[in-house]
């Protein structure tokens, strides 16, 4: 029992590890500038590739190779997965390091709601009664923040549905978090160093522009890996349901950051909008749990061995 109870906490703290990080990212992307972003996507592509490589090295974890190789379907599947979280990353860094952190924050915010209605649309789930408010309060929050922003939240649209969309291959996939991001990383890869080598000839990249900057360029693809590997702890020994409380923890602190260390501007309208989105993960968050004590109750209590603990076996 006390070793079960230390696996928890050692789960939890790495959650809140993994999610603090990600949340925290706002605060080092403008540590890159002048990089652009295209500049810094590429840079993250590449090191991310050697990081995660050093890991399983590290690991000596390398058997699920060969086998992947012999599944043109799961290659497939990973090839797009990179593509989805490579629009994702860069609408991100861009959205950060053009004064948006607040909207990356709500596309993060809306992403369970996006999953949901993905549910529905393509694996042809039924929701329950409170899944299908939460998803019509996220989507009149969007109708408000269109009014409130003057245009449609295309960041955090983008942002979610991007996201959304590459939770979805991964399920699909069901290879784990480091040797997922191996091959999408291998994958983009030629594609991020011909970038990076257009962007030098061009006078546009900035790797190499002075030592310090060049090693925070390198120190994105520690950042990308290192929460993968929190994350991956937490998911081994927490379950689903905390891990799903755990996620808003990455946009609470995203939306703290824009607020309160980048002033970014909110008017009324704006925390109306934002209000909603709350309300609706907070349906969201009752509904499963609900429903995790509900399957609790159902389930058949053990039966007890009569037999002394001293005398078995």
């Amino acid at each position: 029992m006390a070793e079960t109870a230390r696996e928890a906490r050692v789960g939890l703290w790495n959650g809140f590890a993994a999610y603090g990080m990600w949340g925290l990212f706002p605060l080092f992307w403008p540590l890159l500038e002048p990089a652009g972003a295209l500049d810094i996507l590429a840079n993250r592509m590449v090191w991310s590739l050697l990081a995660v490589a050093l890991m399983l090295l590290v690991r000596r974890h390398w058997g699920w190779v060969r086998p992947l190789l012999r599944q043109p379907r799961r290659l497939a599947l990973l090839t797009l997965a990179a593509a989805t979280v490579s629009v994702n990353w860069g609408v991100y860094i861009w959205g950060v390091n053009s004064g948006h952190v607040v909207e990356t924050s709500l596309g993060y915010f809306i992403n369970p709601l996006v999953t949901i209605a993905f549910g529905v649309l393509v694996l042809r789930e039924r929701l329950r009664t409170a899944q299908w408010a939460a998803v019509g309060t996220g989507a009149a929050a969007v109708a408000v923040l269109t009014v409130a922003y003057g245009r449609p939240p295309w960041i955090a649209l983008v942002l979610a549905l991007s996201f959304a969309t590459y939770g979805l291959i991964k399920k699909k996939v069901g290879l784990g978090g480091a040797e997922s991001l191996a091959v999408e990383s291998a994958v983009m890869f030629p594609f991020a160093l011909g970038l990076l080598v257009y962007l030098g000839v061009r006078g546009e990249g900035t790797f190499g522009h002075g030592a310090g900057h060049t090693a925070l360029l390198m120190v994105s693809g520690v950042i990308t890996a290192v929460p993968l590997m929190c994350f991956g702890a937490a998911a081994l020994r927490v379950p689903l349901t905390t891990l799903g409380l755990l996620q808003y923890l990455a946009p609470v602190f995203q939306f703290s950051i824009g607020v309160l260390v980048f002033h970014e501007s909110m008017p009324p309208a704006r925390w109306a909008g934002f209000a909603l989105v709350w309300v609706a993960l907070v349906v969201l968050s009752w509904d499963a749990l609900r429903r995790v004590r509900a399957e609790r109750r159902q389930r058949p209590a053990p039966v007890r061995d009569t037999v002394p603990d001293a005398v078995a076996g």
